[in-house]
């Protein structure tokens, strides 16, 4: 088994109507003036942004507002807050929506806390950071598990890059999760959420070395989970407890538990997926399966054990067949089910048409995000980039 390191700070406060605490849990964390980062109409038609709010001020905090945040966040409103975390003196901000808020306000809280210095060093790699602000998320659209995890996402608008950077001392120190919040989503939302839970676990999954048996089995156990509730919350979107299932495993699967004890990580499709996020804008769990099967179908021969026990496992493939087979018939059964809850299983249905051009100008870009080359299923190199991403036409 390899060795690995575990480290998930945030307090978690789970349940209906856990967002009155916001204040409090800000004022424990040391919080006296407190910017709040939200999107738009996720936090305003829950009522999670006046909740909060209204806790905030109700505990003395100072309190300031950044909305706006859209679905592939931009560098320019990171660099809006970070101008407002200078002008009033902000020492913790608060993220109200999904990944999108989160990030952005991860990002604010790193170029908060290094003023000095322009925030995007870190999403190129030309340095790493040394001090960030405190924060806290309220959760209203699961799916990102930005709230427990270290990394963040931003897209320079000025380039249309979209890059990761990752730092345990981003990790939120704490995270509402109140499955009520999550119910006024829009179907096609609330399903590319479900799809990037299932894919920040498999992108751990897919690795050749050593693994882990009970992390194997939490993370099958997660996916079947998922899958199980997603279809549920497709079939009626008030199911609270389906929802209160997949919010928890939205920040189970992306907080690192599914990667102790494995050797290597994949995430092949994360960094493919970005170049479609930064140029054509659009949601990062449909670009997701769009690229999914495909990557698999071109990975699976160096890493079929993998994707045999992923189908017998997650999918409940019989035995009998040849592995080859059995790994095939688990890539079809994972499209059937993204199939089944509307998301793409192609860029065309992604709703792009990409040209030749674009799709080397991606490729390009992908590997060179890679530092070449990329993959524990198999290693990707710039070619193989690009013959995935026409083969996902």
């Amino acid at each position: 088994m390899g060795e690995f390191k575990y480290h998930a700070p945030t307090e978690i406060v789970f349940g209906e109507g856990m967002e009155q605490n916001t204040g409090e849990l800000i004022r424990k964390y040391g919080g006296t003036s407190v910017l709040i980062v939200y999107g738009g109409k996720s936090a305003m038609t829950t009522g999670a942004l006046g909740i909060s709010e209204d806790s905030a001020r109700s505990c003395g905090l100072k309190v300031e507002k950044l909305g706006g945040v859209v679905s592939n966040p931009l560098l320019s409103k990171v660099y809006e807050g970070i101008d407002i975390c200078k002008d009033k003196g902000i020492d913790f901000i608060l993220a109200i929506g999904g990944g999108s808020a989160i990030d952005t306000a991860k990002a604010i809280a790193y170029g908060a806390a290094e003023p000095d210095k322009d925030v995007w060093e870190l999403f190129s790699h030309d340095r790493r950071a040394k001090k960030c602000l405190p924060l806290g998320t309220v959760v209203t659209i699961a799916g990102a598990g930005s709230e427990m995890s270290n990394s963040t996402v931003i897209t320079d608008h000025r380039t249309s890059l979209k890059r990761s950077y990752g730092d345990d001392i981003c990790r939120p120190k704490f995270a509402v999760l109140d499955p009520a919040l999550t119910v006024s989503v829009p179907d096609y939302t609330a399903m590319a959420g479900c799809a990037d839970i299932m894919m920040h676990t498999m992108e751990r999954y897919f690795t050749n070395g050593d693994h882990m048996e009970i992390t194997d089995s939490m993370a099958e156990a997660l996916l079947r989970t998922v899958k199980e509730n997603t279809l549920k919350i497709h079939r009626d979107p008030s199911d609270i407890r389906a929802r209160g299932e997949v919010m928890w495993a939205s920040s189970l699967s992306h907080n690192g538990l599914t990667g102790c004890g494995i050797e290597g990580r994949e995430f092949s499709c994360h960094k493919l997926e970005h170049e479609l996020g930064g140029k054509y804008d659009v949601a990062h769990g449909a670009g997701l399966t769009a690229l999914w099967g495909t990557w698999a179908r071109y990975v699976v021969d160096g890493c079929v054990h993998r994707f045999v026990r992923f189908a017998e496992k997650v999918h409940n493939v019989s035995p009998g067949f040849t592995p080859m087979e059995t790994a095939l018939k688990g890539i079809e059964a994972q499209e059937g089910f993204f199939k089944e809850i509307g998301m793409p299983i192609s860029l065309r249905e992604l709703g792009i048409d990409p040209s030749d051009d674009d799709l080397k100008e991606m490729a390009a870009s992908a590997a060179m995000a890679s530092g070449g080359f990329n993959g524990s299923a198999k290693r990707l190199y710039e070619e193989d980039m690009l013959n995935i991403y026409r083969l996902a036409l």
